[in-house]
């Protein structure tokens, strides 16, 4: 079960750049303030990502 939410997870965290990266070109978000958005994005996900599992980890004991 962890290694399917790993897989889902990297997926989900490639999918979720792909269009932090067509908000960044929509918006017209300049060069040097887009590492920061990406990054913003990222940890935001990474955070959810980890509760999700957390969460489905304890509902499973």
């Amino acid at each position: 079960m962890a290694i399917l939410f790993i897989v889902v997870a990297v997926f989900i965290l490639f999918y979720i750049n792909k269009l932090t990266n067509a908000l960044c070109v929509q918006k017209e978000i300049p060069e040097e303030r887009q590492p920061k958005v990406f990054r913003t994005i990222n940890v935001l996900i990474t955070i959810l990502l980890i509760s999700s599992y957390v969460d489905i980890l304890l509902k499973s004991l």
